[in-house]
């Protein structure tokens, strides 16, 4: 039986309570961002559920939880529904005329010094009007933003690529053997360097938790190969000027090498294959019109690949 004319009328209102309900897991809170009160954002998802015959929500006292009929309706609706709320920016850049919004961007160090200053340059510059808002943060911390809407996409290098993501590589870096100048393996050629060179002398690592370390615990360990981390430090600006003073050397990627750094290189690319960095979106996930157009400034022609990159 079809759906009463009050209920198709409302049915938006209905799909956007579901969603923030779904999103931020909480209903109060979905009803402070709608600006509206908890009972009448409960009544819209009751009617929701009364018009499609399902149990969207397990309700636990306060907390709820997505029923797996829930999940499928999050999939379909939130697309749709962040569409219709972004139609007058999408609009605007349709008739060239793109002068507001808010673009949210996460990223770690290495992008943000390194990768994203260029693109964004001349995105505020050919779009004085969006703002840009970037969110300094780790791997898992930039998952957790994406999975919570609050970034519109990520950029970084991932090894290890979840399910509910796309990753979409863009540049490619090589990984690099750093040393001082006077180290006895500066003058090495790369042809000729070894793993069991490098084993005998004190790395200086970014955390455990990153992916560089993974890394070399993965290539070394391929390799039956001993090393030893002696310093552990966050930030490839700060492991540089550690080993320009003398207290080790390091396994870096070429993303944070600039030319100007007082210390020797030397490719590993026998061992290590290059690093990717490129933007990170969750499946599903309308993009705004501001963050289409920053995306195709960063790799021109990106977002015109992104539909089934997002729905494989």
């Amino acid at each position: 039986m079809s759906a009463p004319p009050y209920y198709k009328q409302n049915r938006l209102k209905q799909l956007r309570a579901f969603c923030h309900a779904a999103r931020l897991g909480s209903i109060s809170r979905a009803a402070e961002q709608l600006f509206l009160s908890q009972p009448s954002v409960s009544l819209q998802i009751q009617a929701l559920e009364r018009e499609l015959e399902v149990e969207l929500f397990e309700r636990r006292g306060p907390s709820i939880r997505l029923t797996s009929q829930g999940e499928a309706l999050l999939e379909l609706a939130q697309p749709l529904v962040q569409g219709i709320d972004g139609i007058a920016e999408t609009f605007a850049s349709e008739l060239g005329d793109l002068n507001t919004g808010e673009i949210n961007i996460a990223a770690g160090e290495s992008t943000i010094l390194y990768l994203l200053p260029e693109p964004l340059k001349r995105f505020a510059d050919a779009y004085p009007g969006i703002k840009i808002k970037l969110h300094n943060v780790t791997g898992r911390d930039g998952m957790a933003m994406l999975r919570a809407d609050e970034a519109d996409f990520a950029v970084g290098s991932m090894l290890d690529v979840p399910e509910d993501v796309s990753y979409r590589p863009i540049f490619d870096f090589k990984t690099m053997l750093i040393t001082p100048l006077d180290h006895p393996l500066a003058g090495k050629r790369a042809a000729n360097i070894k793993l069991e060179d490098i084993g005998p002398h004190g790395l200086i690592l970014p955390p455990r938790h990153l992916a560089t370390w993974r890394l070399v615990e993965m290539i070394f360990g391929e390799h039956k190969v001993n090393y030893t981390v002696t310093l552990e430090a966050g930030g490839w600006e700060v492991i540089k000027k550690y080993v320009e003073l003398g207290l080790g050397i390091s396994i870096v990627t070429a993303i944070c090498l600039k030319g100007d750094e007082k210390v020797a290189r030397i490719a590993l690319d026998r061992f290590f294959p290059n690093r990717s960095y490129g933007v990170v979106l969750r499946k599903r996930k309308y993009l705004s019109a501001p963050a289409r157009q920053f995306l195709d400034m960063m790799a021109p022609g990106f977002s015109g690949q992104l539909d089934d990159s997002i729905h494989d």
